[in-house]
Order: C-alpha cells, then structure tokens, then sequence
C-alpha cells in the first residue's frame, strides 16, 4: 500500500501553485483568490500562536457553507490543530455539548448562530469569534484580546514587505496517525459520537479524488465546482472542498437555502464539471420534471419503438443534464439509497451517473465506480488503499455486515473507548450496513443491520426494501417501515402539492394508502406484509444530509 503524504504540504503547494487563481466564491456575492486564503491563513496562525492555542488543541467551526468557513479550516490544520466541524443545523444544545465533549479552545461562529448560544453553557471556552470577519464574540483571555486587537500590527511586523507566496513558510509538518479532525456524526440511528479522523485518511481521500477524477476535470482552468452539502460533514468537505482546493478547482459554496429555483440557477451560472449530489436531489428532479412524461400512455407507447424510443431517452437525458449544469463529467450520488425506480430511470436514459458509498469514520470513502463501470443497483466496488469482505458464509448471496479497513479508517470515537472497540474489532472497521458482494467486486447494500426486523417466522426483513417500493406508489413522498409486534406498517408523508392540486379530503387520502397498501404486499413477499399505512402531518425530521432520523419514529403510535 501505498505511503501516506502529508495533508499539510498538500495546502502548501496548492496555494504556491495556484497563487492568482480564484480558490473559493460566496456564490454571487464574493470571491477569494489562493493567495487572500493564504493571508488568511497567516493571520489566523499569528493568532493562535499568540493566543496560547498550541498543536494539537482543538477548534471549532460553526456555520453554513463559505469561503470564510474553508479559510478557517485549512488555517487551523496547516498550525497543527484540530478542527472540530459543527453542523450549522445543530439545535444550540448540541453545540454545547459538542463543545464541551471535545475540549474546544475557540470556537469560530456564525454571527447568528452565536445569537442562539449560552456562552455560560461552555465554560472551557477561552473564546469565541466570527466566523465572518474573525472579530471577537467572546474573549477569557487577555493573550486571546491582545492578538485580536494586535492582529494587523502583528501581521504587518512579520512580513513588512508586500505579502508574497515565497514569504510563506512550510505548514505543521503533520504525520499520518495524527489526528486531524473530530467530526461527530449527525446520526440517523441514535446520537453523534465523535470522530476522530488522522491525516492519512484526509490525504487518501483527496489521492483518491485525485486518482478517479483528476483526468476529467482542469487543474487552473474553467472548471469548478458548485458546493451543495455541508463541509461539516465528510461527503461534502472531502469532495467538494478538500480536493478542489488542493488540485486548483474553483469552488462556488451555495450559501443560501437550497431551493429547486435557487439551485437551479446556481448549476446554470456555475456549470460545475462535476455534481457531487444526496438522493433526495436527484429524486426530487426526476420525480417533479421526467417521471410525469415518461409515465404519459402515450410516450410509453413509443418508448418501446426502437428508433422513436431511443430519440426520446436521449431528449429526456439531455433535459436532465442541462438542468445541472450541462457541463458535468458525471454526477456522484451517495450519502443514502437511491430509489431504485428513479435509478432505473436515470440508467434506461444513459444519464452520466453513479453511487458512491462511504462513511464519516472513513472521512468517508468505501467504494466508488466511475460512470461507464458502474453496475446499476450497486454502490461501486471497493475504493483504493481500503479492504472490503460481507461478514457472511455465502458473500455473493447471503447478507452480512460490511466490514472495512484500510487508510481511510478513523483512530476510534473521541473519549469513547467502548464504542471505539464495538466499531473497530481485529483490525475492521464494523460498517453496520448489510449487503453482498457479486463476483466482480460490485457492493450491493441491503439495510442497516440495527434496522433490520424479524417476522413471525423469524425472517430477516429489510425496512429499507420495504420502503424503497412504498415510495413509488401514488401520492407517497417520504415514508418509513416500522414493526409493532409481529406486524409492519408504513408511515407515510403524502405529497402536499399533488393533494392540493387534486383537492382531496384526508378521506380521499386514506382511501388512495389503502390502496397502495394492497398493491405493494402483492409484490413483497407476504411475510413482511404490511398491515396498516398511518399518513403523517409533516415531513421526517431528516439529517444535514437528508436522511430520515428513524430511531424517532420507531415507537410512533398507529392507533
């Protein structure tokens, strides 16, 4: 296997190399070149350094996605800290205790994040400061005010000159089982753990990027990227940060609420070359604008002419392409399942798309495929410098757990010792996903094993299969599997526009579930029939990237 390289020296040259290019844009608002990041970078540094903040110490980031955010973070890596990424989404409470849990030292905050906190909340702050502008918030150190109030004096002492790329000195010289980052997960199945992720696994991700994307994509030129996900967590920062940044790739961050219409927009302004997306995007665009025409009696009708047809892929594949930009190598689709009626669509029109899987404790690539490879119904195969085998007598046929190892892995949970060891055993990383591998190493996944539910006869049954057929049936937007007893029902949240547009009465609504209850058992098997479908008032409370919180719901009263 190949030897891990320094992140940090990474930063170094990218910012050397690319000096006068456009680095990272607030989209429509500002930009800012390699060489403002690297000024950046130096302030911040001048700052710690004066304010006591050591190697090794952590700091925090708190707020949506922009430049400012991104400065920071390669501010705090390139000293020797750890950066601690707080999702912006966090309920203020969380930000507390994720504070305290991780022994942050400062913390960097949106200025209307900071507005909802209790600095009393978390004593061992010695400050907080805008994520914006770096002003301070909050300061319990005299050395912390001094360095702020000082900062451009100081700056302007240690490089008296013009501030030029050869004045910079080589970065934290990080070593590859340092620790790096403390992510805490956003949680779909319970509550966040910290963690901890080395150098190593930053710099594999971003070889990694570099090996399977580094040949479509321009070094310098036009080409950029439009990110959508948030950098707090590891699928954003890994893909549509770290690595554009240190291969010369413009990024644009989407820093307003992402809307259809406001997204749109963006893809159409920006034209990134690649679309790093979660399911629930495409879902949403194929459902809304190519699902309706294909399913009109009269296109299927001549979908099934051989030349008629194949020209009526090809317009709808165009449609769906200019629609992100039409400038797209491919689109990379992870984060969660993606439903398998929409991937038969997106593969039936020859739309440039694949599956990724991944993991925060692998900061977080597992497996990838890139488009022309790339076996529908799979998440790819498994990705270089890591090791995948399904804990399973039968691996082609039987599900197991996915276990993982390799570089990417993470050093453990931070001060949790007994989740480190039930995740990491024998030198494998405990996915917690169920799946199969075929004979060419495409991975299949079948559901998380903690959700996973035992009928009446003792059959495994999979929620997730359950309900990747519910919500293709009429009027279902977001729906869920849960057991009461020995029986399953659904949870359903109906599409709002569709039952307003129909003007159906909750009568209507029931009577048309009652009827998407009938004619799914008649496709699963009936040992994991469904006995009742309950319709909700409101949407799942989801994670930042779109992933239904499900340990929420599996009490939820039917009655």
């Amino acid at each position: 296997m190949k030897q891990a390289g320094s992140f940090n020296q990474l930063v170094f040259d990218a910012i050397q190399e690319y000096w006068d290019l456009n680095a990272m844009s607030d989209y429509g608002v500002s930009t800012l070149q390699y060489k403002d990041v690297a000024r950046i970078i130096e302030k911040l540094h001048i700052l710690f350094e004066h304010s006591g903040v050591r190697p090794g110490d952590k700091v925090a980031l708190c707020g949506k996605n922009q430049s400012r955010w991104g400065a920071a973070f390669f501010a705090i890596t390139t000293y020797g800290a750890v950066v601690v990424p707080i999702l912006h989404e966090f309920q203020p409470e969380q930000i507390h205790n994720i504070v305290n849990h991780s022994d942050v030292k400062l913390l960097f905050v949106e200025d209307k994040i900071f507005q909802s906190l209790d600095a009393e909340q978390m004593p061992g702050l010695e400050g907080i400061l805008s994520i914006i502008d770096y002003h301070l918030f909050i300061s319990r150190s005299e050395k912390l005010t001094f360095a702020r109030e000082n900062l451009n004096r100081l700056f302007g002492e240690k490089f008296p000159m013009n501030f030029r790329k050869h004045h910079i000195s080589p970065y934290y010289p990080d070593q590859p089982d340092e620790l790096a980052i403390i992510n805490y997960t956003s949680g779909s199945t319970g509550n966040s753990k910290g963690v901890m992720i080395p150098y190593r696994a930053l710099w594999s991700n971003r070889e990694f990027a570099m090996e399977v994307l580094g040949d479509n994509i321009k070094t310098g030129a036009n080409d950029c990227v439009l990110s959508m996900l948030p950098m707090a967590h590891t699928y954003g920062m890994a893909f549509e940060f770290i690595f554009e940044f240190t291969f010369g790739i413009h990024i644009y961050f989407l820093t307003k609420l992402a809307s259809p219409s406001v997204l749109l927009k963006a893809l159409a302004d920006t034209k990134p070359r690649i679309v790093i997306a979660v399911p629930l995007i495409i879902e949403k665009i194929v459902r809304k604008a190519i699902l309706p025409k294909l399913q009109d009696p009269k296109v299927r009708l001549l979908m099934k002419t051989p030349v008629i047809g194949d020209r009526i892929r090809k317009k709808v594949c165009e449609g769906l392409t200019n629609a992100l930009g039409g400038n797209f190598y491919e689109v990379i689709i992870g984060g969660a399942a993606l439903n398998k009626e929409v991937e038969n669509v997106l593969h039936d029109i020859g739309f440039r798309y694949t599956v990724g899987y991944g993991a925060t404790e692998c900061s977080p690539i597992l497996a990838y495929s890139d488009w022309k490879t790339f076996v529908p119904g799979s998440c790819g195969r498994t990705a270089p410098r890591m090791e995948i085998r399904i804990d399973s007598s039968d691996p082609e046929n039987v599900p197991g757990e996915i276990l993982a190892r390799g570089m990417n892995v993470m050093l453990g949970y931070y001060k949790n010792e007994e989740a480190t060891r039930e995740t990491l055993r024998d030198g494998w990383y405990h996915t917690g996903d169920l799946g199969i591998m075929d004979a060419g190493g495409n991975i299949f996944i079948k559901g998380r094993s903690k959700n996973m539910l035992l009928g009446a006869n003792g059959q495994n049954v999979y929620p997730e299969e359950i309900e990747d057929k519910l919500v293709g049936m009429p009027l279902v937007s977001e729906c869920l599997v849960i057991q009461k007893g020995e029986k399953f029902y659904g949870l359903v949240y109906a599409d709002p526009d569709k039952v307003r547009d129909l003007g159906l009465s909750k009568d209507d609504l029931q009577a048309i579930m009652e009827q998407n209850r009938k004619d799914i058992n008649l496709i699963i098997p009936t040992y994991c029939s469904i006995s009742g479908i309950k319709l909700m008032d409101e949407e799942f409370e989801k994670t930042p990237k779109k992933s239904i919180r499900r340990f929420k719901y599996m009490d939820y009263p039917i009655d």
